[in-house]
């Protein structure tokens, strides 16, 4: 089993990378590709998952929770890696988490593929596994200080920003932003000012 891999992105796609590490170009499926860039060089987190059908597949995440988080949803019965993967795309692990320990169904039923009765499914049969997850200590922080996160990707939704410029906005609040100390309107504030600046 692959744990991860090391080398320099040689092509992105919405949903996928192909990773050169020296003698081959391994394509892994990922959740998005927006903030990962040709010629970067990177450390994905790898999973293999073997359908009946087409074989082989690899997944790569940028965090060993990412990974956890997307196990932990294929394990539910009736989804699979394409929603698991929506799932890590529209929320991010953190804000699943949460989701789910909170028993949030409507925040679950946003997400594509995924309505109302699966979203109260998926929180039924993943509630302890996320509650594990959680006393492991891999999820330290997960799903703490996230609230002003949600509230922020709501905001940005109800002025029309699409998906990718939400989470572009967001990757760049992670980044550049100590959430924890921020105000909703100062968070907001950024990420209205980081959007202004792309176009």
């Amino acid at each position: 089993m692959i744990d991860f891999i090391v080398g320099t992105v040689t092509q992105v796609s919405e949903q996928e990378v192909v990773i050169d590490v020296g003698v081959i170009g391994i394509m892994l499926n990922v959740p998005t590709a927006q903030s990962i860039a040709i010629g970067q060089a990177i450390k994905v987190y790898s999973y293999m998952h073997w359908n009946q059908e087409n074989g082989p597949s690899l997944y790569g995440f940028t965090t060993p929770l990412d990974r956890s988080v997307f196990k932990i949803i294929i394990g539910c019965s009736g989804i699979g890696p394409k929603i698991a993967l929506a799932l890590l795309a529209d929320l991010g692990a953190q804000r699943f988490l949460h989701a789910v320990s909170a028993g949030e169904d409507e925040v679950l039923s946003k997400v594509n593929g995924i309505g109302k009765k699966k979203a109260e499914q998926v929180i039924v049969h993943l509630k302890h596994k996320v509650a594990a997850l959680i006393e492991t200590g891999v999820a330290t922080g997960a799903i703490t200080d996230i609230s002003h996160v949600h509230d922020v990707t709501q905001a940005l939704q109800s002025l029309n920003y699409s998906r990718v410029e939400i989470s572009r906005a967001m990757d760049y609040l992670k980044k550049n932003i100590t959430i924890k100390e921020a105000t909703f309107d100062a968070l907001l504030r950024q990420a209205l000012s980081y959007l202004s600046k792309q176009f």
